[in-house]
């Protein structure tokens, strides 16, 4: 059945809000009346277009993973050889946090005992769709002579990915985006970036 163009316009509007309240308070620090109020529409006219905030909160994580499967494959177009693809892997973090934002899977992972299970697979996916990029980005690195690290480049992957969450993390609590572009820097040299 498809959906009419207002109804596709109102459900993006809630997913937009929601992932601004998600990235901004947590999952567990909204809820549906806090949509509802900036919408000026009923609790019962969201639950139309998601019948429960566990439907809107695995919408959300399947929306943010397509617009990170994008943002990887802009990444992969636009060429340049594994150091330049990592400085823009970093560049997709670093603008969330410009937005005053934080990272919104990484937040979801924060509170990741506290979701339902189709959340929590969500996450999974997500994160493993980072690895497997930055793996291989990295084994292209190792190659070419033109990045190294230590270990399995799988180890290296979550390293990348830990340390980028908690820099934002760090740098939402005290410190800014000086304070991310440092530690982000410094991890990039651990890779001869």
């Amino acid at each position: 059945m498809d959906q009419k163009p207002d109804t596709i316009h109102t459900s993006q509007q809630i997913l937009d809000i929601a992932q601004r309240l998600v990235q901004t308070r947590g999952f567990n620090a909204f809820s549906y009346a806090d949509i509802a109020n900036e919408l000026s529409v009923s609790k019962a006219s969201l639950h139309y277009h998601f019948p429960s905030k566990a439907k809107l909160g695995a919408r959300l994580i399947e929306r943010y993973e397509d617009g990170i499967e994008r943002a990887l494959g802009e990444i992969d177009l636009a060429g340049g050889g594994a150091a330049a693809k990592l400085r823009r892997y970093v560049g997709i973090y670093a603008k969330v946090l410009a937005d005053e934002r934080m990272c919104l899977c990484g937040m979801l992972a924060a509170e990741f005992e506290t979701l339902p299970k189709a959340m929590q697979a969500a996450l999974d996916s997500f994160f493993a769709l980072n690895e497997r990029w930055l793996v291989s980005v990295l084994e292209e690195g190792s190659s070419s002579g033109t990045s190294h690290f230590q270990g399995s480049a799988s180890e290296a992957a979550q390293y990348i990915i830990g340390s980028l969450e908690g820099a934002m993390m760090m740098a939402k609590s005290n410190g800014g985006t000086a304070r991310f572009n440092a530690a982000t820097q410094r991890l990039l040299s651990e890779f001869g970036i």
